[in-house]
């Protein structure tokens, strides 16, 4: 199974100020309001619908100890009315618009998206630009919902040891910076949010300057930026003071969770500190990005991948295994691989078994043949996401978000294909070592589970 998904999360541009709407090579047209927003449009003429997107640049990793989840909070309260709007009304208006939304919070960003014919991008639009500056939290509506949230962190976190183990494998992986809070916030928190810090919150990171719009779909780019200005810009920026950077410190040996949970079958989780495209400082950083990337694929890109064929339909100790690599974090990630044992395999054997494969990739270098195939299905996957338009403007939002260049998607493919298998065994070597290395270990604890089990790591955002 696959515990990323790359090209939901694979950036295309990003974008600075221009005087006029311009063009990328890739059929992409950027423009900056005068208030700081960004816009970018990408027309797709396929079918006559639209997707638009608002992009915050504000998630977990930017909260303070005590107020963790608080850009998840907000994200719900941005459906609970506005100065013209009762609470739930701007669903009612999609809905009635035959459209679909939605909303999720991830620790770089939170992103509002509509689907709709293209004929209503306008009344979208209008309802979005006015929550981005009118949003009203009542007291009442904000408890209620605080409830609703502490009971999605329950059965989401609480009642699934596998993600009860994920959140706290990150937490010792991620000693004194952003990412060891969970996207959701811990429980605590949540209980003692108040009304007046989902409003503070509101008001110092949602501001035209501090997003992007994306619109993606049988539109005309023209006619969409006239939309913007008439429905954004009428909104003034304000001042965003960014968080002090916070840099973990390095990892000086093995670091280890032990969990006991409701679980049927035991599970293990392992974890290594490596760059991604917007951490990575140097030519030879980068080029790490990218042969890092090959090899998630190589472990853990389609059935005739190594976990899958070696591991559980080869020496079948693994019931399951898999790997996953998130190129697109703005901070430092983890690259993770994950398995479960077979009847009778202990969680030792599991983790000796992952180890194994490896220590295969450290000492011997790839064959031609299977980076050949690895990099055309990785191809065809990027192919295959073109199709939709919510995948284009997700990958669009993202790049933005993070911060990369205008080209990243141009030249992907192009930069994988420089990967050598030489260059697959260094970092193999570089970033994998037992000293390196945080591991997490689920146990059953004799009970049964709450909820059908499923994998440590979902990919994407908390919605």
């Amino acid at each position: 199974m696959k515990l990323a998904i790359h090209w939901m999360f694979l950036g295309i541009l990003a974008v600075t100020s221009f005087a006029a709407m311009a063009k990328s090579d890739a059929g992409i047209f950027e423009y900056q309001l005068k208030n700081g927003l960004k816009v970018v449009i990408k027309p797709d003429h396929r079918a006559p619908v639209v997707v638009q997107q608002v992009w915050y640049r504000v998630g977990s990793n930017y909260e303070e100890n005590g107020l963790t989840g608080i850009s998840h909070m907000l994200e719900h309260m941005m459906f609970k009315g506005t100065k013209t709007l009762k609470p739930g009304e701007f669903s009612e208006r999609v809905a009635k618009l035959g459209g679909q939304e939605n909303a999720f919070t991830s620790s770089d960003y939170t992103v509002y998206y509509q689907v709709v014919g293209k004929q209503h991008l306008a009344e979208v639009m209008k309802l979005e630009a006015d929550r981005m500056h009118n949003l009203v939290i009542k007291n009442k509506e904000f408890q209620k919902e605080r409830e609703v949230v502490t009971e999605e962190r329950r059965w989401r976190i609480e009642d699934k040891p596998a993600s009860n183990l994920y959140e706290q494998f990150n937490a010792i992986a991620f000693i004194n910076s952003p990412p060891h809070h969970p996207t959701i916030g811990w429980m605590n928190d949540i209980r003692h949010y108040t009304a007046k810090d989902v409003r503070h919150w509101y008001r110092k990171w949602y501001a035209p300057n501090n997003a992007t719009l994306v619109v993606v779909g049988d539109v005309d780019p023209q006619q969409v930026l006239k939309l913007a200005k008439r429905y954004y810009g009428v909104y003034k920026s304000k001042k965003i003071v960014q968080p002090k950077p916070q840099v973990e410190i390095p990892q000086q040996g093995e670091r280890k969770v032990v969990l006991k949970g409701a679980t049927k079958v035991p599970s293990v989780l392992m974890g290594f500190h490596v760059p991604t495209l917007a951490t990575a400082k140097t030519p030879e950083e980068k080029q790490d990005v990218y042969a890092l990337s090959v090899l998630s694929n190589v472990l853990d890109g389609d059935d005739s991948s190594r976990l899958t064929k070696d591991l559980v339909r080869g020496s079948k100790q693994l019931a399951s295994a898999g790997a996953g690599y998130d190129e697109l974090s703005r901070l430092e990630t983890l690259f993770l691989m994950e398995g479960t044992p077979s009847k009778d395999v202990t969680p030792k054997q599991v983790e000796d078994a992952l180890w194994q494969e490896i220590e295969k990739l450290q000492n011997t270098p790839i064959q031609p043949e299977e980076l050949s195939r690895v990099l055309a299905q990785t191809e065809a996957q990027y192919v295959y996401h073109q199709d939709s338009i919510q995948a284009q403007a997700m990958v669009l939002g993202a790049s933005i978000s993070v911060g990369l260049p205008v080209d990243t998607d141009a030249h992907w493919i192009e930069h994988l294909r420089t990967v050598t298998p030489q260059q697959v065994q260094a970092v193999a070597k570089k970033y994998f070592s037992k000293d390196k290395m945080t591991l997490g270990v689920l146990l059953p604890n004799g009970k049964a589970p709450v909820q059908s089990e499923s994998s440590a790591i979902s990919a994407g955002g908390i919605r």
